[in-house]
């Protein structure tokens, strides 16, 4: 069975979660430390993450917090960042200043570079370059580990390979999965092609945004437009689903997000949930002591399947 990570997305994003530095940072210093005590595995993040001019907050937040962390603690969390293949990023040292101001905002922790998506579908050109530049960062020894983000079955097999005739391993590959984006489990073949290679799947936005934590027949509130329109769509159309989920919940004494991760988990996946309070942390962490047994992650599957909402799928993912 997979750990639980989690992820950082919220971290300095107004658009989407609303955040506010002076009301929200002592809550998220306090979120860290939660998920590290709890024993939650590995925190994501990503050189683009904070909206406006708050581009690059949650590697600052995160940074500063893991310093202020006693090095114990700390080292006990696998800290991953994503860099985006931006258009101007270009060739072999594309991603040079982006990695060292990553660096530097991480103070130093860093385990895990990523490419942050595959721009195979639109510049060709740009990806194995800044794959390959990524890929000399680990044999100079500046980063320890490599991953992908937002590529499937097919990319990920051609992706793997390049790197194998170098003699690097390919640790990660991530992709946006939760009940109400089933399609990297159910059609099985990123699974597959994942336990082959040995590369370990994560999965970002296991809750749907929040969706898969709201009970049967609760209206669910948010702070902002975006995901106000989501639930508006999304909560009517996976009441079955939820309900389910609820009565899981109830039996294993758990909460509905625990079900949801545990279903990742179920799936041989790896899930990140994002996580914005201390209670939240502890929540996932809780999803560590107990698993779904096999009825219960096949009427899930099936409810997942026969529910016709789904989440926005993320352009940027390959084939």
């Amino acid at each position: 069975m997979t750990g639980i990570g989690f992820g950082t997305w919220a971290w300095g994003n107004q658009l989407l979660w609303g955040y506010q530095p002076e009301r929200d940072d002592p809550d998220l210093e306090a979120t860290l430390s939660a998920a590290v005590q709890g024993g939650l595995s590995l925190v994501d993040t990503a050189d683009s993450y904070g909206t406006g001019r708050l581009n690059g907050r949650s590697e600052l937040l995160l940074g500063q917090f893991l310093r202020a962390m006693d090095p114990a603690q700390s080292r006990r969390l696998k800290v991953a960042t994503k860099l985006a293949p931006f258009p101007w990023r270009l060739g072999r040292g594309g991603f040079k200043r982006a990695f060292d101001a990553s660096q530097k905002r991480l103070g130093g922790h860093l385990d895990r570079i990523q490419l942050h998506w595959s721009t195979a579908r639109y510049a060709p050109w740009q990806e194995l370059p800044l794959l390959d530049g990524l890929g000399d960062l680990v044999e100079q020894g500046l980063v320890p580990e490599l991953g992908l983000s937002n590529v499937g079955p097919k990319r990920l097999r051609f992706l793997h390979g390049h790197l194998l005739t170098r003699g690097i391993r390919l640790q990660s590959v991530q992709v946006q999965l939760s009940l109400l984006a089933p399609e990297p489990v159910l059609r099985g073949e990123l699974v597959q092609v994942c336990q082959e290679l040995g590369v370990e799947l994560l999965a970002y936005s296991p809750l749907a945004l929040g969706i898969l934590a709201i009970p049967s027949g609760v209206q669910g509130t948010t702070s902002t437009v975006l995901r106000s329109r989501l639930f508006q769509r999304l909560l009517p159309a996976s009441e079955d689903l939820r309900s389910v989920m609820g009565e899981i919940a109830a039996k294993r004494s758990a909460s509905m997000a625990q079900v949801a991760l545990n279903w990742c988990r179920a799936h041989g996946a790896c899930p990140i949930p994002g996580l914005r309070r201390p209670a939240q942390a502890l929540d996932a962490a809780a999803a560590l002591k107990w698993s779904l047994n096999t009825t219960e992650r096949q009427a899930l599957d099936q409810l997942s399947e026969r529910t016709l909402a789904r989440m926005p799928a993320n352009p940027f993912q390959s084939a």
